[in-house]
């Protein structure tokens, strides 16, 4: 086994070790804006005294549903976009 294949395993070692128990930036973003959107729809249900039941999980369902998946959608394609501009400047020189 060559020095090349062994540094190449010791680091996806390495990065399972790192991402267990963590949650990924993107995922964060996602969670964050789904969290603050099923507030604010809760807020403004509670405001326009239309809390019911099926309101509330209408609201979470559809505005924290969208609100974090959109948001994860953006977060890790720029976090992929990121990585391409990264290994593109390491192989320039």
């Amino acid at each position: 086994m060559g020095d090349l294949e062994r540094r190449d395993e010791m680091v996806e070692g390495t990065e399972q070790k790192v991402k267990r128990g963590r949650l990924s930036g993107p995922l964060r973003v996602g969670l964050f804006f789904a969290a603050l959107a099923i507030v604010l729809t809760l807020l403004g249900l509670w405001r326009a005294h239309n809390l019911s039941l099926r309101n509330v999980l209408l609201g979470i369902a559809l505005g924290g549903g969208t609100w974090g998946l959109v948001s994860w959608a953006i977060a890790t394609a720029a976090a992929q976009v990121e990585e391409d501009v990264a290994s593109r400047g390491d192989e320039d020189g």
